[in-house]
């Protein structure tokens, strides 16, 4: 039986298929090609991540299809329901990736609290002419530990930033429509652990609250973070989003960066990918990273192990 990997597999994935008789393709098939050669070359499983979209004209013209599984969490490009509706199964990774999403947070923060950012453009220009000037430019940098950060969307990934934040001795608050509490673990390093257990609170008192805001939340039809939104939060308060594009209004993001309500901001994902605005890759307050939350080795290792389990369980 043959899988088609169209945005890419790791090695340990593949080999975990091959192993139970899969053979996998991992040629990337341009989409408007894409139910062309799922027919012509039998495909059975389609692996997607975010660069391919899986919807129901796909379904209804690929009958030899059995599977679509998303290397990730979001599945906001497959037609999920309409799919299941036609028989196929429908699987992602869910725990796979929230340490690498989780950690690109912190670097984000980090980097921002500190104006790496704006640094790392600034020194190649002006390094050598202007060091002083620069120096006393990026010298109100201040410290994570002992704010309090606001986490919006407490599933596993969320939870996992909060895991870290609890690490390093922030406060943490969260918000979420369908969790009420959870009990966060820090493991060290030495094996032992301390736990934690934080309830969720409504949406604004997490926002008139938090220093920092982190964004955990799926694809949605209207902004979770709007122009109300960003009103209610701390003056000088910074907002990361590494969810997904469109929860947050991009042109209320850069008024709010313009008038000083927002220090910085960090983005990971854009509404308009994979083509963002431009007032968003120019602005001086904003830290870019082109959608690498999940873009860890160790992630793709554990996600293509996760697939490769999944899809042997269900097809073999």
């Amino acid at each position: 039986m043959k899988i088609l990997a169209n945005d890419g597999i790791s090695q340990t994935g593949i080999d975990a298929l091959t192993a139970n008789g899969f053979e996998v393709i991992t040629v990337n098939v341009a989409q408007e090609q894409l139910v062309d050669y799922i027919n012509t070359n039998e495909i059975v499983a389609l692996l997607v991540r975010s660069a391919t979209t899986a919807r129901k004209e796909l379904v209804d013209q690929c009958p030899g299809l059995k599977l679509i599984g998303r290397g990730g969490v979001g599945m906001d490009n497959i037609d999920v329901e309409y799919a299941k509706s036609k028989g196929l199964h429908v699987i992602n990774t869910p725990a796979a990736s929230s340490a690498s999403v989780a950690e690109l947070v912190f670097a984000h923060l980090y980097g921002g609290v500190r104006f790496l950012f704006d640094s790392n453009r600034s020194m190649p220009l002006e390094g050598e002419t202007n060091f002083k000037g620069l120096k006393k430019a990026y010298a109100k940098g201040v410290e994570l530990r002992g704010k309090t950060l606001g986490v919006i969307g407490f599933g596993r990934i969320g939870q996992e930033v909060a895991r870290i934040g609890l690490g390093i001795g922030m406060n943490v608050i969260a918000a979420d429509k369908f969790i009420d509490k959870a009990t966060i673990s820090v493991s060290l390093f030495s094996g032992n652990s301390v736990s934690e257990e934080i309830e969720t609170q409504d949406l604004d008192t997490v926002l008139s609250n938090a220093d920092f805001i982190s964004l955990h939340v799926p694809a949605q039809k209207e902004y979770v973070i709007d122009e109300a939104a960003f009103s209610k939060m701390k003056k000088g308060a910074a907002l990361v989003n590494a969810a997904r594009g469109g929860v947050v209004d991009e042109v209320a993001l850069v008024a709010a960066l313009d008038s000083g309500q927002l220090s910085f901001a960090a983005l990971d994902t854009f509404e308009n990918e994979p083509k963002p605005e431009i007032k968003l890759l120019m602005h001086d307050k904003i830290s870019l990273t082109p959608h690498i939350g999940a873009a860890t080795l160790e992630a793709q290792d554990r996600i293509g192990e996760e697939l490769a389990s999944q899809i042997s369980a269900l097809l073999k």
